[in-house]
């Protein structure tokens, strides 16, 4: 029997502005199941799209986290000091010619379809100037989730060929977080479900670069309304470094973990202690959303 490998999670914001509340949740949720498994908890900075980089905001999350108790394990990890492990992997996929250029952009796939039908393979495009995507055939649509079960993904999406390289020369998020998980020995992938159709294609990379893929849990977001998760760019309000304790109190309120009297300290580190003994994904929810007030939004 095949020994199971070391619990290794991870939490991999973008440093395009601080952590919101629904933000320092997703952070939450990875950290216990991390913890209570006995295992490391590592942070990586997902900064591939340096056009979405705010100054000082890599900074700015590092001290939220710490403020809230939340303490990483080795060293953060930048996806700008990455791009030679990006390279290499695209590489090793041109090698088995498995990538392809693509000039389309959105409104021409638009056009023709709701997906993206390969329509660039045979056209033979340069590949200075254009995107480059990788040939997916009979991709697999589901997948096993920890807390959903069996997930099935629409089979037309899972089997879109997956940019790996944009026009502008950015590497792609999907190939650099399934590198970097590879990289890093990442075993747990516990994220947002608002990443959920994403998987199938994430899982077909895991294959070609050799590697099992890890576990998932998808676990619900935080929306001000139904499909209007907190985010950045919908100018969620960034958590405070202040009174750390009652921000804890609301988020674990969040993902199923309310306490019914408050610790006599108000210690954030007491706090996470009890939530890592009483956490189980058993108390999430199974949707994809929960939705909030802004008077909830600390």
């Amino acid at each position: 029997m095949q020994q199971a490998l070391p619990y290794i999670g991870r939490f991999a914001p973008s440093p395009s502005g601080p952590l919101h509340l629904g933000s320092l949740s997703c952070a939450l949720v990875s950290y216990l199941h991390a913890k209570q498994a006995g295992g490391k908890w590592l942070v990586r900075m997902e900064d591939v799209d340096t056009t979405r980089v705010m100054p000082n905001a890599d900074s700015t999350i590092l001290h939220q986290l710490e403020a809230h108790g939340l303490h990483w394990d080795n060293s953060v990890v930048y996806q700008t000091q990455r791009q030679e492990a990006y390279q290499a992997a695209l590489s090793s996929l041109q090698a088995k010619q498995l990538v392809y250029a693509c000039d389309c952009t959105r409104q021409t796939i638009k056009t023709k379809g709701r997906y993206y039908t390969s329509y660039c393979q045979h056209r033979n495009l340069s590949d200075t100037g254009n995107a480059l995507r990788l040939i997916i055939k009979n991709n697999q649509a589901s997948f096993d989730d920890l807390l959903l079960g069996r997930v099935t993904v629409e089979p037309e999406f899972c089997n879109e060929d997956l940019v790996l390289k944009r026009k502008d020369g950015l590497f792609a998020y999907n190939l650099a977080v399934v590198v970097d998980d590879i990289y890093q020995g990442v075993t747990h992938v516990v994220r947002g479900a608002d990443l959920i159709d994403t998987t199938p294609q994430q899982n077909y990379l895991y294959g070609l670069l050799q590697s099992a893929p890890p576990q998932y849990l998808h676990f619900p977001v935080l929306s001000r309304a139904p499909g209007k998760k907190l985010s950045k760019q919908n100018h969620a309000k960034a958590v405070s470094t202040e009174n750390t304790y009652q921000t804890l109190s609301v988020a674990l309120t969040y993902i199923g973990l309310a306490r019914e009297k408050q610790l006599a300290t108000q210690d954030p580190s007491e706090l996470l202690q009890w939530a890592i003994i009483h956490w189980s994904p058993k108390l999430l929810s199974k949707q994809r959303e929960i939705l909030i007030s802004d008077v909830n939004e600390v």
